[in-house]
């Protein structure tokens, strides 16, 4: 367990570090409360995205003047006009070794790089197979669906694909919201018959070894391998400091033993290519300049296992007294849980009823927000769509707050959606929680 004066330490590492980025640093004391860590946090950030901008005034979209050295701490950046062929110099976000990266192509998001490689596929395998377990993202299953027609997608367990048997290529999309068992059983299937598999690693930290576990899996399978990811959500240290996505290309395969329809090197040039039509260029802005240092990777490190000795403890809470309630307590992240109702929830009830808790619990002293992402210095809390079972619920998205805080939270939780279940059409309790002292 971390204690609240061992949190504000650690916070207070993490807003030296940012300061440390500004070439006119702020003096910074320690942070005496939550709310003024979160605070700080997003005021140096906002400076660090003015600082980029006033430094590189010259570095503009149409690349006009020759003097401009675009950079941001460690990163350097080229390109000519709207940044369609941006070139990156810099620290890799994953803690994988440099020669496994084929290549690493950045997008304007973590969508834009999935949409991008999606056209990419489709132009090249045409009717390739494409299989997702359940619990994949729903965005990403929905742009399958709606915009792919050339890829087939196929949703369900992965003894199933096995057991398909096609000619056309087979591509395993392996995502980082599902379930640990299906997690685990993905990673230790002994025959595949996969040509290529396109891991999301959003939900993971860059440094989990869940990502190298994958990565060795396909070095034994021999499968190439394609990491996404969005990195305005683990990797910038609880602040969205900005909108910026990835393609990664690794050496795992044996090409010889591709199929003709999926070659890696057109993949990487047709996936250069959709980014450019697309206009999904990425903005060196958002690129954090903290990143490859050694006090960031420590800091993340121990940012991320707060988050996880959290989730536990949030699993814990709400198995234990939610009992036959639909909820989502084990997804192989670890980041976030999601309640459910007995009786089923619409997305309106399901996003009035996100409002409405982390609204009152916020007026009681908790340090909760409604917000669409995680990876917050705060919990957050939004409407969630499981795709898979057509199911409405609420995310509850795991911040890394000290630990007897995070309990007290959790039991607010828990108590208010005992209450809201019993009276789903008031959406507020009669009983106020109890206040936190953040």
């Amino acid at each position: 367990m971390e204690s609240f004066e061992g949190y504000l330490d650690r916070k207070f590492e993490e807003l030296k570090l940012l300061n440390s980025c500004l070439s006119d640093p702020l003096m910074l004391g320690r942070p005496g409360s939550i709310a003024e860590v979160i605070q700080t946090k997003f005021q140096l950030t906002a400076l660090l995205r003015a600082a980029h901008e006033m430094q590189g005034w010259n570095a503009t979209e149409t690349a006009w003047s020759s003097n401009a050295r675009p950079s941001s701490g460690s990163f350097r950046f080229r390109y000519d006009y709207q940044r369609a062929d941006l070139e990156v110099e810099g620290p890799s976000f994953y803690a994988l070794e440099s020669h496994r990266f084929r290549q690493t192509i950045y997008a304007a998001s973590g969508m834009a790089a999935m949409a991008s490689l999606l056209l990419a596929l489709s132009k090249l395998t045409g009717g390739a197979e494409v299989f997702a377990l359940p619990g994949s993202y729903g965005e990403t299953l929905e742009l399958f669906e709606g915009y792919a027609g050339q890829l087939r997608l196929i949703v369900g367990s992965l003894e199933a694909s096995v057991s398909t048997s096609s000619c056309r290529p087979r591509i395993l999309l392996l995502d980082s919201c599902i379930s640990s068992r299906d997690f685990a059983d993905a990673i230790s299937a002994q025959d595949t018959g996969f040509d290529l598999v396109v891991f999301d690693t959003t939900c993971f930290a860059s440094t989990s070894t869940r990502v190298r576990r994958v990565v060795r899996w396909c070095r034994r399978r021999g499968i190439p391998l394609v990491l996404i990811r969005s990195h305005n959500k683990l990797d910038t240290l609880g602040a969205e400091y900005g909108r910026l996505g990835s393609v990664s290309l690794l050496n795992n395969g044996n090409e010889s033993n591709l199929p003709k329809t999926i070659d890696l090197e057109l993949l990487t040039n047709e996936t250069r290519n959709a980014i450019r039509l697309l206009g999904n260029g990425a903005l060196p802005a958002h690129f954090p300049p903290y990143v490859g240092e050694a006090t960031y990777s420590n800091l993340t490190r121990r940012r991320i296992a707060a988050i996880l000795r959290n989730g536990r403890a949030s699993s814990r809470i709400l198995a234990s007294h939610l009992t036959g309630v639909p909820l989502q307590l084990n997804l192989v992240h670890g980041l976030y849980v999601t309640l459910g109702s007995h009786a089923p929830l619409d997305e309106a009830a399901a996003r009035q009823a996100a409002g409405a808790m982390s609204s009152e619990l916020s007026a009681a002293g908790f340090p909760i927000r409604h917000a669409g992402s995680f990876g917050f210095d705060f919990a957050a809390t939004e409407w969630f769509h499981d795709p898979t079972a057509d199911r409405y619920s609420v995310r509850v998205a795991i911040s890394d707050l000290p630990s007897e805080i995070w309990s007290d939270l959790m039991q607010a939780i828990r108590d208010w959606w005992l209450d809201f279940m019993s009276h789903p059409t008031a959406l507020t309790s009669e009983r106020p929680p109890q206040p936190c002292d953040t």
